[in-house]
């Protein structure tokens, strides 16, 4: 893939998280980001115990130029549900692996949003993360032909680095 760019421009994408332990699941989404050039943020901002933090991120969300959140959570995981009631903007829900019930719970608790409050629901997890930078860039991608370009070419090379037969090397990242 693409070496990481430092994106410019004010943030385009939101990522929060319900606590820093998230950060290590969440990079995966920053980094697409950095590699298809799209400025983002990321905050600490837990349903639980910044509530204030949450409201004030998600209602300015917008005003402040955001297009998208990814939100990141695990356990209980409110954050993303308890983001997209507070904004019209699209929220991205990444489910984050718990020790005791593996992310499930993350999964479940995201994907069972009620009628009229829709979140995007990912993977648990690092790849979850990842596809949810990938469709952030997708919907940046509608309005802007320069991202759509971008995002053609990363996925272009994603599929030019997979071998043809099992036997065949690894083929090199340019």
């Amino acid at each position: 893939m693409a070496k990481a760019k430092k994106p410019s421009g004010k943030a385009l994408v939101g990522i929060i998280m319900g606590s820093r332990s998230d950060w290590p699941t969440l990079r995966a989404a920053a980094r697409v980001l950095d590699q298809l050039g799209i400025a983002h943020e990321s905050r600490v901002v837990s349903a639980h115990r910044t509530p204030d933090r949450l409201y004030k991120y998600a209602n300015g969300a917008k005003a402040r130029g955001l297009k998208v959140i990814i939100a990141g959570a695990g356990g209980a995981a409110h954050l993303p549900g308890m983001t997209a009631a507070m904004t019209v903007l699209p929220v991205l829900g990444v489910p984050v692996e718990t020790k005791a019930l593996k992310g499930l719970d993350s999964l479940l608790s995201i994907a069972q949003m009620p009628g009229g409050i829709p979140v995007a629901t990912f993977a648990i997890g690092e790849a979850g993360a990842k596809n949810a930078g990938l469709f952030a860039a997708a919907l940046l991608a509608n309005s802007d032909a320069a991202m759509a370009r971008r995002l053609e070419a990363w996925r272009w090379k994603q599929t030019k680095a997979v071998a043809k037969r099992p036997q065949d090397k690894k083929r090199r990242k340019r």
